[in-house]
């Protein structure tokens, strides 16, 4: 697939959007910290989250451990969830380092039908080539990232700098542990990054680490959770960012 202006009729800003502070944003970013499923790519959007969280539940229950989850983590739909709770319970355990992996098995089938998000190809091209370093902050596998970076021909603007789930799961956004591990690499101070990502936990992370943030979400109704996050910059689409760029 392909990732363009055809892809989206969204109106790029939001209401409170000010271009000036979008251009203030980006002119301060020394280094540029991407969340990866959402701003990069649709990660699931051919292979259901749904349905990896629901084999997950099934996988435990399989095993005499249906009671390790609530009810309501049980109906979350969502793989992280599932996976966060049993390491809540079950630290460190072989169980959740099984677990992992087999998410991390999923998010690899699924970086294979992956949709590209709107401009992300062109502005992380873009980006790279007017001097800005780039680095992925996600809550996926860095080896599922770094399956997708490749494949669309885009490792090479991010390598070495790729950090994602670890086998320290308490650790993962909002923690901001993977955005400070990117900053200490790549020796940049907070204020001289900006974090693109598309949930309350990454701007959560990116506050705690100090970093500024810019939202982005593919329609209204996540624009919306964001701003209700605190999110005072939030595009609907990374056209006005490459436009920028360009200009």
């Amino acid at each position: 697939m392909t990732s363009d202006a055809t892809q989206t009729g969204a109106v790029p800003f939001g209401a409170e959007n000010d271009p000036n502070q979008l251009r203030e944003l980006i002119r301060r970013a020394r280094v540029v910290l991407w969340d990866f499923d959402g701003p990069i790519c649709r990660l699931f959007a051919g292979h259901s989250a749904e349905r990896v969280a629901s084999d997950l539940v099934s996988w435990l229950e399989g095993r005499g451990l249906h009671g390790l989850l609530t009810d309501t983590e049980r109906e979350s739909l969502d793989p992280h969830v599932v996976l966060r709770a049993v390491d809540r319970r079950h630290p460190g355990s072989d169980l959740v380092a099984e677990l992992e992996e087999r998410l991390t098995q999923e998010e690899l089938r699924a970086a294979s039908s992956a949709w590209p998000t709107a401009y992300a190809d062109p502005l992380i091209r873009t980006w790279t080539a007017v001097g800005s370093r780039l680095a992925i902050t996600t809550n996926n596998s860095p080896r599922v990232a770094r399956t997708y970076l490749a494949g669309r021909g885009l490792a090479g603007c991010f390598a070495p700098h790729i950090y994602g789930r670890t086998q320290d799961l308490h650790r993962l956004k909002p923690d901001p542990h993977c955005l400070n591990r990117a900053l200490r690499a790549m020796g940049a101070a907070p204020g001289d990054a900006l974090m693109i990502g598309d949930t309350p936990s990454d701007h959560e992370a990116a506050g705690r680490a100090g970093v500024p943030f810019l939202g982005y979400a593919r329609n209204e109704r996540k624009a919306k959770i964001l701003r209700d996050a605190g999110a005072d910059s939030v595009l609907v689409s990374l056209a006005p960012l490459l436009d920028l760029l360009r200009a």
